[in-house]
């Protein structure tokens, strides 16, 4: 019986080991030279983009390369953060909304969209929305939340239209086919 012969300590084939990373980790004194704190501010700019984009922590922290725990902990820290955060927000939602108003104004068979879904997303940011809007426009909250709230009654009246567009086409194409 042939015996396969162990590696010596601290020695491990060359083919087998993964190349490691250096990590290096900066002093205090060249993260304060370079203007950051604590916790470095690199991964920011891509964390709110993504956030802007899909108004999701997860997805955001992720395409930052940062943990979920390090957002959180930073926008816990950094009011500046926390407003850019909030900001990132409201500017998904306004994203989300003209999507869904122009899904509803011209629907594509090829593009689907869960109306229902997206109309309950809509009204549960709608109070968070309504307080950034409040604050950027100078206008009281109750005031936002009226014009949320009739935006969403008008999405809602447009989704009902359109299905009833929809089911009187296919009634009429079963008809005529």
């Amino acid at each position: 019986m042939i015996e396969a012969k162990a590696p010596r300590r601290g020695h491990t084939p060359a083919a087998s080991a993964p190349p490691r990373k250096k990590k290096v980790k900066l002093p205090q004194s060249q993260r304060d030279a370079a203007g950051e704190g604590r916790l470095d501010k690199h991964w920011r700019t891509y964390f709110l983009a993504e956030l802007v984009e899909t108004s999701n922590v997860s997805a955001s922290a992720e395409k930052a390369k940062i943990s979920t725990s390090r957002a959180y902990k930073v926008r816990r820290e950094d009011p500046a953060f926390a407003a850019q955060w909030r900001a990132a927000l409201c500017e998904g939602y306004e994203n989300l909304e003209m999507e869904l108003l122009g899904y509803l104004r011209k629907p594509h068979a090829e593009h689907k969209m869960d109306v229902a879904n997206a109309i309950r997303l809509l009204s549960h940011h709608r109070e968070c929305v309504a307080r950034e809007r409040a604050l950027a426009d100078n206008r009281s909250e109750a005031e936002v939340l009226e014009s949320i709230d009739a935006m969403i009654d008008d999405m809602r009246e447009r989704a009902a239209i359109n299905a009833a567009l929809i089911a009187a086409a296919t009634q009429e194409a079963g008809i005529d086919g």
